[in-house]
């Protein structure tokens, strides 16, 4: 009997015996280690388990005080819309008032089309025409989910982009840039003084100043996607060059040149402006697309800064950070 205790005793390993003055350990309850304390204390209670998170025990995050805010997109929206029917409305008066005053050069061969100013009013009209009709057809196909309507709607936003990039803002900062050089070297080699009999200083203003200031405010407000960059001076060159051999062949039909101080070179010196007046285009395009890179690029980071700090601000204080949308 003795034997078969010893046998179903378990063996303890070697060099850990008990000292036969040590209690036996209590069966049946495991022995917990607790921290030390100070002298007389017990030990704090354990806390208490922390629920699961999950789906069902998720702790209920606190209610916002205030609602999200409203996305940046739609704030801009209608403000926008309206911007660009006024200013199309002020290009169709500005040509309606250009077109109703009689002067001597409107009846002459090419008419008004022959001056550079007058094509950039139309440039202008157009190119904020079609803005105006992007936006409607935005607002009229926004949930409808038709397909076709949606590829339309991509066709215009194309053309409108296009249109800006290579007709509207190098040919717009060209008429405002070089008028107002020429203007102030000397006005009689580009707008006499016997133009201020027929054109009022506010429609003055309205066709070689405004134009600028009207192209800033659509790039600022609406991101536009630039073509490549060998189709666009592609394009702005052809337009150069075809608005230089327009100016010829006004020349060689009626023995005059559109702009008076053209009669006051040379013919090297007209080659020579003529090609200066190419190259400028071409670096009025390359400036519209780094400063729409830039304005929208730096909005961007902006706006990806104010998003971060105010999910950090929310964060802080437990609430959901609000949902930025970009246009």
């Amino acid at each position: 009997m003795t034997e078969m205790t010893k046998e179903l005793t378990p063996r303890r390993p070697p060099g850990r015996r008990r000292s036969p003055h040590t209690p036996p350990r209590p069966r049946g309850r495991p022995r917990a280690r607790a921290r030390a304390g100070p002298a007389g204390r017990a030990p704090p209670p354990p806390a208490p388990p922390r629920p699961a998170r999950g789906s069902h025990g998720a702790r209920p995050r606190p209610a916002p005080s205030s609602p999200p805010p409203r996305p940046l997109a739609n704030m801009a929206l209608v403000p926008c819309q309206v911007l660009r029917v006024a200013i199309l409305l002020s290009y169709c008066s500005i040509l309606c008032n250009y077109k109703a005053i009689e002067m001597p050069s409107h009846q002459t061969y090419g008419g008004s089309w022959k001056f550079l100013t007058f094509i950039d009013l139309v440039i202008q009209a157009v190119f904020f025409g079609i803005c105006v009709l992007t936006d409607l057809s935005s607002l009229l196909t926004r949930g409808s989910g038709n397909q076709e309507q949606e590829r339309q709607l991509k066709k215009l936003i194309s053309l409108r982009d296009w249109m800006l990039a290579v007709l509207a803002f190098p040919v717009g900062v060209f008429v405002v840039a070089v008028f107002w050089i020429i203007y102030a070297y000397d006005r009689e080699m580009i707008y006499p003084k016997l133009l201020d009999n027929f054109i009022p200083g506010w429609l003055n203003h309205g066709m070689h100043t405004t134009v600028l200031p009207f192209i800033l405010i659509e790039m600022r407000t609406s991101h536009h996607a630039y073509p490549s960059r060998s189709s666009g001076l592609a394009a702005i060159c052809t337009f150069s060059v075809g608005y230089i051999l327009w100016v010829c062949w006004v020349h060689h039909v009626t023995g005059m040149w559109v702009y008076p101080f053209l009669e006051h070179i040379g013919p090297g010196a007209r080659i020579l402006f003529f090609g200066s007046t190419t190259i400028l285009m071409n670096f009025l395009y390359l400036l519209g697309e780094v400063l729409n890179s830039y304005i929208w690029d730096t909005q961007r980071i902006a706006a990806e800064r104010s998003c971060h700090r105010s999910a950090k601000t929310l964060g802080s204080t437990g609430m959901p950070p609000a949902r930025m949308i970009h246009q």
